[in-house]
């Protein structure tokens, strides 16, 4: 029998990104073939992704996929570890769940797992996920998808697709310096995480909703708690005012301003005055969901004295 070696191990692990165990395990089964443990680890995809179907997986990346600059798909793919976000076959996996997201119809991700994984017809894109759930080691989840369409639509991502951003506008047509524009915008919202494109898009509910935290807020302190009721309301009309500077993309100081005072609304009217926003979406890979405290040295070490 062959002997199976760290870096044996660890390749099987940098290919797959399974776990260090599995990968042992499954070279140790095909007499350190290296394809062959491939396979073993895919074969064993169902029965691996069911034991994982309880576990957390908030890590993962965001891809974005676009159409002909008209339109748009953005992804989050989740996996319980940043180490297996940087793994190529995970990225590559994601990468493909953009494209099926922009040629899909569906409504929702459930919707999406029982389509036709377009890379291989014979095959629903649950059943890729499942093995590359196998193959990979960890729980994956498709969280969200959505998509954008327009005149001209542009993307970012940042660190390494821990945000990806898709804005898409209308009236401009689709030349260098509008994409240019639009890439800066989309920048601007991976770093300052605005809820709405104009005044216009604020729902009254979403300011009903602040203007209680604002009152609760003032409530508690007792120096503002006792101020007139008509002076707390001016105090708290006033910062409603500036929260929705913060919200509203057009109103936001634009970030690349040499000025530091001109606004989202009026850096793009310098670029094309008939340049209007559409939409935008902003996805942070793992926001409002609950993530695991755990270190991967910590967990090397769990598996080994396992």
């Amino acid at each position: 029998m062959a002997e199976i070696t760290a870096s044996m191990v660890k390749e099987l692990r940098e290919t797959t990104g399974a776990g260090m165990m599995d990968c042992k395990k499954a070279l140790a089964e095909t007499d350190g073939n290296m394809e062959e443990a491939i396979e073993v680890l895919r074969k064993s995809g169902a029965a691996k992704a069911e034991k994982k179907a309880g576990r957390i997986a908030a890590e993962g990346i965001c891809r974005v996929a676009i159409d002909n600059d008209k339109t748009a798909a953005v992804v989050e793919v989740n996996s319980e570890t940043d180490f297996v976000a940087k793994n190529e076959v995970f990225q590559s996996f994601v990468e493909g769940v953009a494209k099926q997201a922009l040629a899909s119809g569906a409504a929702d991700v459930d919707a999406l797992l029982e389509e036709k994984w377009n890379e291989d017809a014979s095959k629903t894109v649950k059943d890729i996920l499942v093995e590359k759930t196998a193959t990979i080691g960890e729980k994956l989840s498709i969280r969200r998808f959505e998509k954008a369409s327009g005149d001209c639509v542009v993307s970012y991502l940042h660190g390494g697709g821990r945000i990806g951003v898709v804005v898409a506008a209308d009236g401009a047509g689709n030349d260098a310096s509008v994409k240019e524009a639009l890439t800066n915008v989309a920048m601007q919202i991976a770093a300052m995480s605005p809820k709405f494109i104009a005044d216009s898009d604020v729902d009254q509910s979403y300011i009903d909703h602040e203007t209680e935290i604002l009152k609760a807020q003032m409530d508690a302190d007792p120096k503002e708690a006792e101020k007139p009721e008509q002076v707390k309301a001016g105090i708290i009309k006033g910062r409603v005012n500036k929260l929705l500077k913060d919200v509203v993309l057009l109103d936001q100081v634009y970030v690349r301003a040499e000025d530091g005072k001109q606004s989202v609304a009026q850096y793009l009217a310098t670029v094309n005055k008939d340049l209007k926003l559409t939409k935008f979406i902003r996805f942070e890979v793992g926001e409002g969901m609950e993530k695991k405290n755990e270190d991967f040295a910590a967990e090397v070490a769990a598996q080994m004295n396992a």
